[in-house]
């Protein structure tokens, strides 16, 4: 009875308020449904999640913070009820209080529990299910209360996110989204407003102040060209799909859900927006929404290609929800964003297609009105399936290393699952019944030039589209026939001036290119009636391939793996490494004799590659320029394999503009008396100081004895990056010394672990993901996400052998948006 009464006296007498900024409280009013997250670096770092009921903000600490994967069950204790004033706190908490550090307001919004349940009721019960509409915490989430143990003084319970529309990898939130949503602020920025006390505070304080002064050096380093702000990007063709009767095959193709709605072009400059339709035309105004929307998103300027849709009752994309949402003036608009054919001022059509994907990876997330579509390397046959098994239109595959081309082409292909076309109206008959305006509509299709009849549709209306088409067509009413039409199907037609474009359902054409068994599908706004040609599949072509001789010879002998399966390995996983290897200055690790003989690097190419093979001219130290090499596709992979090369090495820039990097990678190389598990235990330390101040990182298994820590980045030129590596690293070294160093010398890494962050300067090298690596049994440098670091035991854990399986892993949920994030340096 007492907790009823008073059910903040827990949260009040933990606390002196003549010490802490943390708010007094007394129970609010009782009918909100605000929800909070505040970030919490207490004595462990843990998410504080609150929910508004009864006056208060019921509480859990979840200890590694949400997941948006719904096989992730996170631990959330149980804490005291706090007050509402508690939900807009961030701040620092003083040292040896309660709850003692730095707190962040990480997430807020509104939440409802399902329908039917009562949130009081079934939270005595121990079970809360519910749907939050937050910043980042969206869709279905249930808390389930763990059976307590003997002894135990808290109630543990389990915080879970339903499988929906929302949900993603385990890391996707926590590692991604690192600043206050109210302030905007990093953990190492918000703390940096507390005294220290202890010597750990002091520590901690010192290598904030190193931090400080990194990012005041990276200000002062900046050099080249600003970031552009402002401009909007010009419409652009969009690049059109082919219809092809079967699904593409092999590792080259990549494969995306085919959406049933309007094609779009969305440019984007912070709070500038507009959305153009396929033709060019300006629809901003009829997607307001989503205008909107694309201008909270903060994103710089950018020109994203995707598809606009409705959903269905059934969570499908439906395009008759779509034209209802049209025509009655809104609607739950949402974009699916497919490319990404200008970032930030700089034209990216050039890149292979996964280039593209993974730098819009970066911008936009999986939920949310405007959001990222996946895709999926091989096994298009399979989402094919699914795609038919669920009603849908189909799917879309692209080959992995073709560039963005404004015009149809083979290099992106569409598989149907029903036949569908688009149609020109010409015309109507009329109907014996009273309640339908018409019979059926009479179409065309362009055909040599020409308009030409292609037979009627008679089913597929309801009473809204009746009373529709029959406005729309009434104003085009006219005399005389736009197309040649036989006297047996004119009879008691009515024609009007060919305007209008409708997509059709059916069966097939007969021998005089007839449909039959026509169905309507909905008005197509988006496209002109010039443009509306018949569709017949084409054939796939096969993309050239690079000849492997000397296939049979052992390149790896005590794996005993041939020239022939090593091509065969990057012949597969072509398409998961172009993100990092394509249009980007390579050092090659060649070994003509296989790997147990001699081995060299090489940088620069004079031709001998082959054409599948590029150079671009650098100015080296010297002042001299160099012919550097580089590649564009799988074929370029498999012409330096065919040369005997064994790894890759890639600058942190692309060609497009090798002074401005778009990565910077600390290589953790430990000493020999040093185990996998520190290893391990160090990499995930520099990804919490990371966080700390506001970058996400990503690991990566070097196939060596080490981890890379990858950290995307936009907007910096090489000076400020190698500043900025330096000092971060030196900054760990001296926080933690006998774990750490930042200088080369073999005597200084004994028994520590080196943070080589030499590879963040202009013209150095890191090994690219995926890449194999001339050691003992063809290991080979694999990303993993940060969950899975934990249960691997070893940086050699994948082989040139694990091609599938590296496959099947880029496919899944926490390895997609590796490596990608929209993100500056401090202060740049």
């Amino acid at each position: 009875m007492a907790r009823r009464a008073d059910p903040l006296k827990a949260y009040n007498a933990r606390r002196d308020f003549g010490k802490t900024p943390e708010p007094a409280g007394t129970p609010g009013r009782r009918a909100g449904n605000s929800f909070v997250v505040q970030k919490h670096a207490a004595t462990r770092l843990h998410y504080d999640f609150r929910l508004e009921l009864d006056g208060v903000l019921k509480s859990w600490a979840v200890t590694r913070g949400p997941s948006l994967n719904p096989e992730d069950k996170r631990l959330a204790v149980r804490t005291e009820d706090h007050p509402l004033s508690y939900g807009s706190f961030e701040g620092n908490i003083p040292a040896g209080e309660y709850g003692g550090g730095t707190v962040m307001l990480w997430d807020e919004g509104t939440w409802e529990p399902v329908p039917g349940k009562d949130p009081a009721r079934t939270l005595k019960e121990g079970h809360l299910h519910f749907t939050l509409r937050g910043k980042r915490m969206k869709g279905e989430w249930l808390l389930v209360r763990m059976k307590p143990r003997a002894g135990e003084k808290r109630e543990n319970w389990l915080l879970r996110k339903i499988d929906d529309d929302h949900a993603a990898g385990s890391d996707d939130l926590v590692e991604k989204a690192l600043t206050s949503i109210e302030t905007g602020r990093s953990m190492a920025e918000i703390k940096a407003d507390a005294p220290a006390t202890s010597l750990k505070g002091k520590r901690d304080k010192a290598f904030t102040r190193a931090m400080t002064e990194a990012r005041r050096s990276t200000v002062q380093a900046k050099r080249g060209k600003p970031r552009e702000r402002g401009r909007l990007p010009a419409f652009r063709s969009p690049q059109l799909a082919t219809l092809v009767d079967h699904v593409p095959t092999g590792a080259e193709w990549m494969h995306e859900i085919k959406f049933d709605g309007y094609r779009c072009l969305l440019a984007v400059s912070g709070e500038k927006a507009r959305i153009y339709t396929r033709a060019g035309l300006d629809w901003s105004d009829r997607f307001a929404p989503l205008v909107e929307a694309a201008k909270t998103l903060g994103l710089p300027p950018c020109l994203i290609d995707g598809e606009i849709v409705v959903m269905d009752s059934d969570g499908n994309p439906s395009f008759s929800a779509l034209q209802k949402a049209l025509r009655d003036g809104g609607g739950d608009f949402v974009l699916f964003a497919f490319d990404l054919l200008e970032l930030g001022g700089e034209d990216l059509t050039p890149l292979p297609n996964v280039a593209r994907k993974q730098s819009l990876a970066g911008l936009l997330g999986a939920d949310g009105s405007i959001r990222y579509a996946d895709h999926i390397v091989g096994a298009g046959e399979t989402l094919y399936e699914a795609m038919c098994r669920a009603g849908q239109e189909g799917i879309i595959s692209k080959r992995v290393d073709a560039p963005y081309s404004g015009r149809r082409t083979r290099n992106w292909v569409k598989v149907k699952c029903t036949r569908r076309q688009e149609f020109v109206i010409v015309g109507w008959t009329t109907s014996s019944a009273r309640a339908r305006p018409f019979a059926s509509l009479l179409l065309a299709q362009n055909r040599d030039g020409a308009l030409v009849y292609a037979g009627k549709v008679g089913t597929g209306f309801d009473a809204d589209t009746f009373a529709m088409l029959e406005n729309r067509l009434r104003p085009l009413a006219r005399k005389t026939a736009p197309v040649e039409v036989a006297a047996s199907e004119s009879r008691g037609a009515h024609w009007v001036t060919p305007k209008l474009v409708a997509e059709i359902a059916y069966a097939e054409f007969t021998s005089d290119n007839r449909l039959r068994h026509a169905s309507f599908i909905g008005l197509r706004e988006d496209k002109m009636p010039k443009d509306v040609v018949p569709e017949t599949p084409a054939q796939i072509e096969n993309s050239e391939t690079v000849s492997i001789t000397n296939a049979d010879r052992i390149i790896f002998p005590e794996a005993k793996i041939t020239k022939g399966a090593l091509a065969d390995y990057y012949r597969q996983v072509g398409g998961i490494m172009l993100p990092w290897a394509s249009h980007r200055p390579a050092s090659l690790v060649r070994c003509p004799q296989g790997r147990a003989r001699q081995c060299f690097f090489q940088k620069h190419d004079s031709g001998s590659f082959g054409p599948a093979v590029r150079h671009i001219a650098i100015v080296e130290k010297s002042g001299k320029p160099g012919d550097y090499l580089y590649i564009e596709d799988v074929q370029g992979l498999l012409a330096c394999v065919q040369m005997g090369t064994i790894e890759f090495h890639g600058w942190g820039a692309r060609v497009e503009d090798v002074e401005r990097p778009d990565r910077m990678v600390f290589d953790l190389d430990p000493d020999e008396a040093v185990g996998f598990e520190a290893v391990k235990t160090a990499a995930k330390d520099l990804r919490g100081h990371l966080a700390d101040i506001g970058l996400a990182s990503f690991p990566m298994l070097t196939g060596g004895k080490g981890i890379h820590v990858v950290v995307p980045l936009t907007g910096a030129d090489w000076n400020a990056v190698k500043d900025f590596a330096d000092r971060f690293a030196r900054a760990i070294a001296a926080l933690e010394p006998d774990r750490f160093t930042a200088t080369m010398s073999k005597a200084k890494r004994k028994g520590r672990i080196f943070i080589d962050w030499l590879r963040n300067q202009r013209g150095s090298t890191a090994i690219l993901p995926y890449s194999a690596r001339a050691r003992p049994g063809a290991p080979v440098a694999a990303p993993v996400s940060w969950k899975e670091l934990d249960g691997i035991t070893k940086a050699d854990t994948f082989t040139v052998k694990d091609a599938k399986t590296l496959l099947k892993r880029a496919g899944s949920r926490d390895l997609a948006g590796w490596g990608a994030a929209a993100q500056h340096l401090p202060g740049v």
